[in-house]
Order: C-alpha cells, then structure tokens, then sequence
C-alpha cells in the first residue's frame, strides 16, 4: 500500500501545477494535503581556516540561528547526516518561498562565515508527516 501511494504520490505532483503551494491527495479513506516545502542542504564551505576559538563560536550561532526559526515555525526539521562528506545537514523550511528560504538561511552565522553552502530545492510532503 505505501508503494502505491508513493507511485501515485509521485504522479500527481509530476502532473499538477507547481504555481500551487498545496493540494489533496486521497489514498483509500484517507485524505493527505500535500504541501511544498523549502529542502535546504548545507554543504561544506570554503572557509576551512578558522581556529577551534573561532569555530566553537559559529556553531553556537548556527544553532541558535535554528533555535529561533524552529521557534518563530520557519523550520519543520533539522539536523546534520551522520558521515563526515561534503554535505552537512538539511533544513526543511516551512515558508511561502524559495526567496525566503534563502534569506532566512543566508542570515545563519556558519553561512556567513563560509563555513556552510546551502543548496535549496522546492520538496513536496504531506502535512503532519513525522519522523518514527
């Protein structure tokens, strides 16, 4: 069943128009709004230099950067991955706009200072998915 409604899931966004932010998705009884999202994913940067003084300061930022959006409902999640590549983490923005998720991100300390890049893509989801 969750194959099914992944495929149809995957069909329906596909095909519907994009200039829309949100839409219905039935799957048997159950009705699922799919909504766009902003997926940000923070890169390392160029700025490699920076002392343990220094670095110590930026991440204490850049969390309470994701502190204050998680609080004003701007972020859905967040978090790094767990292996030490080139991509650091992802937000997930929950805003009108990709300009939004941009300026909101471009504000982040460790963004600033060239220590992440952020790539951001629109992402569709349904609308109180959660982790388990």
């Amino acid at each position: 069943m969750k194959y099914i409604f992944l495929v149809v899931f995957s069909l329906i966004v596909s095909f519907s128009s994009f200039a829309q932010d949100e839409f219905e998705m039935k799957s048997g009884d159950t009705t699922f709004i799919i909504k766009k999202y902003y997926l940000c994913i923070l890169k390392r940067g160029p700025n490699k230099d920076l002392d343990s003084s220094a670095l110590a300061k930026i991440h204490e930022g850049h969390l309470n950067h994701l502190s204050v959006l998680w609080e004003q409902g701007k972020i859905c999640i967040a978090g790094p991955f767990g292996d030490d590549q080139d991509s650091r983490g992802i937000v997930i923005f929950n805003v009108s706009s990709i300009e939004e998720a941009e300026k909101l991100e471009s504000e982040d300390p460790a963004v600033k200072a060239g220590r992440l890049v952020m790539e951001i893509r629109p992402w569709w989801g349904a609308k109180g998915s959660m982790l388990k």
